[in-house]
C-alpha cells in the first residue's frame, strides 16, 4: 500500500513508520512526505530514505482550500491509498477531508478526547492528570475529533516535566502507530458511528 505522510517538524513518527516498514512490520511503503514548513526536518528524512519530499508553502496560497485542492491533486497523482499526520500542524479542510475519508490518520499526545488541539502534553500537566497517554485516531472535519482506533495510557509521575513526559509518550507512538497503520492496510479497522472496532485475523 502506498503512505503518503504530511509533517511539519521533527518527524520522529515518520521516522518510526519508515522503520517499521523497513523491518516489514508494515505491508506497505511511504511514498511521499509532504510539510508545510521548508525547515522540517521530516522532508531530510525521507531525502535520507529516498522518499520523494515535497515542500508546499501555505503563503503562496490565498486561502486554506486552494492550498489543500492541490496536496490532494498530488496525493492522487502518486495513488495515495493512505494519509498519515505526523506532527502536521494545519487543520485539514472540509474538501480534503471528503476526498479521503476514513484514510486519514493522526496521532495525539493525550487520551482524547481530554486535551485535544496543541500542547496536549502541557495541558495535561496544568490539569494535574495521574495518566495520560497518546491516541491515534481517524480525521474528521473537527479538531481531534474523529474515531479512536488505539490508545495507549503512560503514567505522570509527580517530578515531570513536558519534555520528560513527552519523551515517554513519544515512545509509545512510535510503537502504536505502525500498529494501527498496519491494521488498516490489513483491512482490520471498521467504523461504526463514533466507534472503531478492531477484527480479529
Amino acid at each position: 500500500m502506498r503512505l503518503a505522510v504530511l509533517a511539519s517538524g521533527n518527524g520522529s513518527n515518520l521516522q518510526a513508520i519508515i522503520d517499521a516498514a523497513n523491518r516489514e512490520e508494515i505491508s506497505g511503503s511511504v511514498a511521499v512526505v509532504f510539510s508545510d514548513k521548508e525547515e522540517s526536518f521530516a522532508l531530510e528524512r525521507a531525502r535520507r530514505h529516498g522518499i520523494e519530499a515535497l515542500f508546499l508553502n501555505p503563503g503562496h496560497y490565498s486561502h486554506r482550500e486552494a492550498y489543500d485542492s492541490d496536496v490532494v491533486y498530488l496525493l492522487r497523482e502518486r495513488e495515495i491509498e493512505l494519509v498519515i499526520l505526523a506532527g502536521f500542524m494545519r487543520l485539514l479542510s472540509p474538501h480534503f477531508v471528503e476526498q479521503y475519508r476514513g484514510r486519514i490518520m493522526n496521532i495525539h499526545p493525550a487520551l482524547l478526547p481530554s486535551f485535544p488541539g496543541v500542547d496536549g502534553v502541557k495541558q495535561a500537566l496544568r490539569y494535574g492528570v495521574k495518566v495520560s497517554g497518546c491516541t491515534v485516531h481517524f480525521v474528521d472535519e473537527g479538531l481531534d475529533t474523529g474515531p479512536i482506533i488505539l490508545q495507549e495510557a503512560v503514567k505522570v509521575y509527580d517530578n515531570d516535566t513536558e519534555e520528560s513526559l513527552q519523551e515517554r509518550i513519544h515512545e509509545v507512538e512510535h510503537r502504536l502507530y505502525p500498529r494501527a497503520v498496519q491494521l488498516f492496510i490489513e483491512g482490520r479497522l471498521r467504523v461504526e458511528e463514533r466507534r472503531c472496532f478492531i477484527d480479529e485475523e
